[in-house]
């Protein structure tokens, strides 16, 4: 009979030990699994970036998951707005001019504002980049640059964002960031594989990129690593490293360069009252002051300037004679490295694709050459532009406005002129120039390339779910708990009356 109650007295000890030990495991459980298996909620983040360039302003809403790829956001253009009027470079001059511009800013701004959620708008970083035409004011006029950042600080800081900064930002940057925007565009740095993750792609391989804005030009491609100097970038994007040659020439933008070519003319003719322009169409006649030339710091004034004589310019639709014009505002000859440019500059060869946009595709495509083409094609179509009258361009080229048309015969010569003499493009490798201006309904610029590199400083907006709701998390810690403390005491007890 002893036996049995010890038999008996032996289970129940066993049993309360058991269910002691599973309470407390269970307690240990529910916590451990309360605070690792939290699920993580990425919301959407945005992001404004406004290009400011010499002749336009176009502000940029960006859009991003919080959760990153190697540390960079998977970003995409969700809206884009052009400022009206001219770029900001022209404010603090007429005033008149400047409530317009403000005006024009501040409607872009309010449908920017209107396309982020509200609860967003606090976390949503802004930046305004100015690019050459603000460069170039603040060689001449370093005051009224100042002044014009400022003001535009002032009204940026005023918007319910986080305004981080107005600034003029440098050649070499505008190049970088251009090329991260055509590479990021292509897939070039990110692709989802079959499970839906983002993968570098297989045997990835990136493409060069070139712009042409109002005052400068850019071009920037990726090189070997053993190459070394001040126009050379060590980037690394999604967790990889790129070696990127990139520079940038001032006063060579399209606008700027039309003033030097402009400038030869006019110094090539004796009488202002009749020039004879062989980059316009013949049957065109335009009558401008010389302040339209020489209102730059790219072009030298003569020593008869006056700002208010006016110039009649009469087309004379030369192709040879405009190439050879626009030929001599470069310098070909001087290099001290083992391949240049052009003023000197050094540069590898190219190799691979390049994308070409901005001001190279809207002149290609004002010759029909937009897309690939090849190099004599090109070459073709730039003196056939050239040679054609101005009624007969006006009747053909109905997308273009007048005010644009009578450039293309000086820009065409131009951008064949920059790509096969300054950048050295031949028969071979200009079939690998695609002149575009989007990639996937998405604008080609270095705005893009600016918000990816500035994702990799926005920390992710993170919403974390736990497993349990609050409720019964408490419940069942309660519950285990209670446990463990009945049979805590229960075994006290049990010890206690072994004892007598």
């Amino acid at each position: 009979m002893a036996s049995k109650r010890q038999i008996c007295f032996k289970c129940r000890i066993a049993v309360v030990l058991l269910v002691l030990l599973a309470g407390i495991a269970a307690l240990i459980a529910v916590a451990i699994i309360q605070d690792t298996w939290r699920s993580k909620e990425y919301s959407f983040q945005y992001g404004i970036v406004i290009d400011s360039g010499s002749s336009r302003s176009n502000v940029y809403l960006y859009e991003w998951p919080g959760e990153k790829e190697n540390e960079t956001g998977v970003v995409t253009e969700i809206m884009n707005c052009r400022v009206a009027g001219d770029g900001i470079s022209e404010m603090k001059i007429d005033q008149e001019k400047d409530a317009a511009s403000w005006k024009a800013f501040r409607a872009c701004m309010e449908n920017i504002t209107k396309a982020i959620p509200p609860k967003k708008h606090k976390t949503t970083p802004l930046f305004l980049g100015a690019t050459a035409g603000m460069r170039l004011l603040h060689e001449a006029d370093e005051q009224r640059s100042n002044e014009i950042l400022a003001s535009l600080r002032d009204y940026l800081s005023s918007l319910p964002f986080i305004f981080q900064n107005a600034s003029i930002i440098t050649g070499q940057e505008e190049g970088l960031y251009g090329w991260i925007t055509v590479n990021y565009l292509m897939g070039n740095f990110l692709e989802k594989n079959l499970w839906n993750t983002y993968v570098r792609p297989e045997g990835a391989k990136t493409v060069g990129s070139m712009d042409l804005g109002g005052a400068s030009t850019q071009i920037a491609f990726a090189v070997q690593d053993d190459l070394m100097g001040p126009d050379y970038l060590h980037v690394k994007l999604y967790g990889y490293p790129y070696n990127v040659y990139t520079h940038s020439f001032l006063c060579y933008g399209k606008n700027e360069a039309e003033k030097r070519v402009l400038d030869k003319v006019v110094q090539e003719s004796s009488d202002p009252a009749h020039i004879n322009n062989p980059c316009y169409p013949k049957g065109y006649n335009y009558t401008m002051n010389y302040s339209s030339i020489y209102n730059t710091e790219c072009t030298k004034k003569p020593a008869n300037y006056n700002p208010d004589q006016e110039l009649l310019i009469v087309g004379a639709g030369d192709s040879d004679k405009c190439e050879s014009i626009v030929k001599s505002i470069f310098d070909f000859r001087t290099c001290s490295s083992t391949q240049c440019s052009f003023d000197g500059v050094e540069q590898p060869p190219v190799t691979g694709d390049f994308m070409a946009y901005a001001g190279f595709f809207y002149t290609a495509r004002a010759l029909l050459m937009n897309g690939t083409s090849d190099f004599d094609q090109f070459n073709t179509a730039v003196r056939k532009f050239c040679h054609t009258e101005w009624k007969q361009l006006v009747e053909e080229k109905t997308w273009i406005s007048e005010r644009f048309l009578r450039t293309y015969c000086y820009a065409s010569h131009y951008v064949f002129t920059l790509l096969a003499d300054g950048y050295k493009f031949d028969n071979e490798t200009w079939k690998n120039i695609n002149f575009q201006s989007q990639v996937k309904k998405t604008s080609i610029g270095w705005s893009l390339g600016y918000m990816l590199s500035m994702s990799n400083m926005i920390p992710s907006e993170v919403n974390e779910i736990p497993p349990m709701t609050d409720p019964v998390f408490a419940g069942l810690i309660f519950l285990f708990s209670a446990i463990t403390i009945v049979t805590t005491v229960l075994v006290f007890i049990i010890i206690i009356r072994t004892c007598y």
